[in-house]
């Protein structure tokens, strides 16, 4: 019996309660209302127009595809600390469960931070963007998912015009020089031998809006309207409107904040004809113009007389099936006749046909098992004990006949990825199938990043199979599991800390760590020596330290060793990241300022107050509690990223936090967007407003030239004296966010620029007020200190001296 604490048992029962019987059946019948397909690509997870792909499969039946460049592995993240290759994780799952929303498949282009098609930050240009994926690398990726998927229409969700992210112009820019190249047969002769062959997209659409808002701000205007997509009324049996659905969907992009409520949903959208039929920017009444969009419609081009009476037989059957909702037993009736007519009529139709069209007839028919399986009532689940198996290991994998309905007896078989073996155990009981699951002791990892997902079943590396006569005709439906499954390592280690901040003139020239793991033993570098054991292990340096970071890379008697991060949040199955478990040590020029006692309000969403407790400082992590009592016993005040946002009780303390600044304290605010609480008259002690459109306001050139516009001023100069040698070896950008309209008290003390923009002055200011003072910074110095930049933690130490 599964008990309720069982991992992942709450998540199963909340997808369960929100998928009833009734509206999954109408869903799989709606499918079956074109065979018509558009493609919507962008560069990161929540680009896809969500309301519009709602319309489009849910109102008009069409196949959906969502086709994204990156994993979002550079973004934010406003749920936790998962940061680069774990963000891409979560921000994978989270794409398959907006996908989930929308009945849309993912299709995608990158592969993880590894992958040279990565989020490595933001751009401002798409010629950047597309110099370091590889603009030939990201085409032929396209041409491959075009070929692929073989979509009628593609449809870039974002314009490449000035003020736009660079990602999504080159994402925009690529999809559509993709489009002539997949029908091009000289184009990518290796695809063929992977059975692909040149496919033509019918018609490609530009957004006829711009992208602008709070992030972004367009330059050009957008290209004139060519259609018009009305959306009326709202989906039949859930009663929500289209646009609503979609933002359904975007909920589960929670680590983006995403998921909006709108009293007026939007019922219309405009796009503009690049390409198609019509000609480039010719008018067209509805999306589907020019398409065959039905069965029927395919009929006069199946070159055979019986063909073509087949295909309007099935279209008439498939027609009927939705007509008999909600009623069973007409529903199957009706749906095994279309299957039956469709399947003669792939048989009948001419080679030519089938060239261009069997992948319409192939998805149908797909469709249309689904549709038997659900209309019969058999229900199945799927589940496999342990969820992660390492190489050598064994379990469980358990298919649960739950339900029969009509349909008869199911047959169960079990796909598996190399080196997993699934033997049917003898055992199982009448309305379950058991297999025997054995991973081979060189058992390939399953991929961090899987590369596709499918809304119609059969996701993850292994995939139960289900077969059952249903109305006369045998089914055929591909499962997914209730929880992920995935084959990764044996064991987890875990260094703690796994990584320290040694100043070189400190006399301290030993750690310990623990150890969690079997048998852990370090690969120390030169100039250090490792001792210890049974969980407890002694770095000692043997000589001075060399300044620069030190790696120690941990291993036990099965090898490298790996570190695996749990991602656990409720709007997403479990998850887990992993990376290859190491001990860094950075050796620094770094003097901490006397007398700190610093308190840190953290929003979850970065790891400051740890790294200033390594830099060896007196932090107290404060609570609700801490806010609403004495605050003089601390001279310094961190606020981290995002934290007014996502902590009530800081904004209810900002008046206190204005009167600590007043008799002397030091309030200092990392970086946050205008949506986290910020009210630039309300939450700085005096008007401190936040740049928008955040293009405007940030500086994505890790390496730009830093200018100190106060070198004497009391945070620049001391306890470390900021030089040149701080800004170097930044990652991915200098800061994002920056001050823009500001009280005179303020004081800017850096200014920077991209390459041939004017210099920004609010990455760094700060004012003296009454007795303290309150500094404000949009540096990105929390991504930088969990890089162990060296200038981002001598920079931090001067930020948290008590005010002068």
């Amino acid at each position: 019996m599964t008990s309720a604490y069982e991992p992942g048992a709450r998540e199963r029962l909340a997808r369960d309660r929100a998928d009833p019987a009734i509206l999954r059946l109408h869903r799989r019948l709606s499918r079956l209302g074109s065979v018509a397909s558009l493609m919507n690509t962008g560069a990161h997870p929540d680009d896809e127009q969500s309301g519009l792909l709602a319309f489009l499969r849910y109102g008009l039946g069409m196949r959906i595809a969502i086709a994204c460049s990156t994993r979002g592995e550079g973004g934010q993240n406003a749920l936790g600390p998962e940061r680069v290759g774990a963000l891409g994780v979560l921000r994978t799952r989270e794409m398959e469960e907006a996908a989930r929303e929308l009945d849309a498949d993912v299709v995608w282009l990158g592969h993880g931070p590894g992958d040279p098609v990565h989020d490595f930050g933001f751009s401002k240009n798409g010629e950047d963007t597309l110099a370091r994926w590889g603009e030939e690398r990201i085409v032929e990726r396209l041409v491959r998912a075009y070929r692929q998927w073989r979509p009628d229409i593609v449809l870039p969700t974002f314009l490449d015009v000035p003020g736009q992210h660079g990602h999504h112009r080159a994402m925009t820019r690529a999809a559509l020089a993709a489009i002539p190249l997949a029908a091009d047969a000289d184009a990518y002769p290796e695809h063929a031998l992977e059975g692909l062959a040149p496919w033509r997209v019918a018609k490609a659409y530009l957004p006829a809006w711009s992208g602008g808002g709070d992030t972004y701000d367009d330059e050009t205007p957008p290209p004139a309207e060519t259609l018009a997509i009305a959306i009326p009324g709202r989906e039949p049996i859930s009663g929500a409107d289209y646009d609503r659905i979609g933002e359904y969907s975007r909920f589960y992009h929670a680590s983006q904040g995403m998921g909006a409520w709108r009293e007026t949903p939007r019922r219309a959208f405009a796009l503009h004809l690049v390409d198609g039929p019509a000609g480039p920017g010719g008018r067209e009444a509805r999306v589907l113009d020019g398409l065959p969009a039905t069965l029927a419609d395919l009929a006069p081009l199946a070159g055979s007389d019986a063909a073509a009476r087949d295909l309007v037989a099935a279209q008439y059957a498939v027609d009927a099936a939705r007509a008999a909702f909600p009623h069973r037993g007409r529903i199957v009736e009706a749906l095994a006749a279309a299957a039956d007519a469709l399947d003669r009529a792939g048989t009948g139709a001419d080679a030519g046909f089938r060239a261009l069209h069997s992948h319409r007839l192939v998805c149908t028919a797909r469709a249309l098992d689904a549709a038997l399986v659900e209309a019969s009532g058999l229900v199945v689940r799927a589940r496999a004990r342990p969820s992660r198996l390492a190489p050598g290991e064994g379990g469980t994998l358990l298919v649960h006949v739950a339900e029969r309905g009509t349909a008869g007896e199911p047959s169960v078989t079990v796909e598996t990825p190399p080196g997993l073996d699934a033997a049917r155990m003898d055992d199982a009981a009448d309305d379950a199938a058991r297999f025997a699951l054995a991973a081979a002791a060189d058992a390939p990892l399953s991929p961090l990043y899987p590369p596709a997902w499918n809304a119609i079943g059969g996701n993850g590396p292994l995939v139960p199979v289900v077969e059952a006569t249903i109305g006369g005709r045998r089914a055929r439906v591909r499962l997914d599991l209730d929880a992920p499954f995935a084959i990764g390592p044996a064991a987890s280690v875990a260094l703690s800390p796994d990584a320290v901040v040694a100043p070189l003139g400190a006399p301290r020239r030993a750690w310990t760590l623990a150890a969690e793991g079997p048998e852990i033993a370090l690969d120390a570098p030169g100039g250090f020596r490792v001792s210890g054991g049974e969980g407890r292990l002694r770095i000692e340096a043997t000589g001075d330290l060399a300044p620069g970071l030190h790696f120690f890379p941990a291993r036990t008697q099965a090898g490298p060793a790996w570190r695996l991060g749990p991602i656990r949040y409720p709007h997403i199955a479990a998850a887990e990241h992993r990376e290859p478990a190491l001990f860094r040590l950075l050796a620094l020029d770094l003097a901490l300022p006397e007398g700190a006692r610093i308190g840190y309000v953290g929003g979850g969403a970065d790891r400051v107050g740890t790294w200033l407790e390594r830099m060896g400082l007196d932090v107290v992590a404060l609570s609700a509690a801490d806010l609403a009592g004495d605050l003089s016993r601390f001279g310094t005040i961190v606020v981290g990223i995002f934290a007014f946002g996502l902590r009530p009780d800081l904004a209810a303390a900002t008046a206190r936090l204005h009167a600590f600044v007043e008799r002397g304290g030091h309030l200092v605010t990392l970086y946050h967007r205008p949506s986290d609480g910020w009210d630039p008259a309300a939450t700085p002690p005096r008007r401190l407003a936040i740049g928008s459109p955040s293009l405007r306001w940030r500086v994505t050139n890790p390496a730009a030239p830093v200018t100190v516009l106060a070198p004497d001023h009391p945070l620049l100069a001391g306890p470390n004296r900021i030089d040149p040698a701080d800004w170097e070896g930044w990652d991915k950008e200098r800061g994002l966010y920056f001050a823009a309209e500001r009280d005179p008290a303020y004081e800017p003390l850096l200014a920077m620029s991209d390459p041939g923009e004017a210099p920004l002055d609010g990455a760094l200011v700060s004012a003296r007020i009454g007795r303290g003072r309150h500094t404000h910074t949009s540096l990105v110095l929390h991504h930088q200190l969990d890089r162990l930049v060296p200038g981002a933690f001598r920079l931090m130490a001067n930020l948290v001296q008590p005010a002068s």
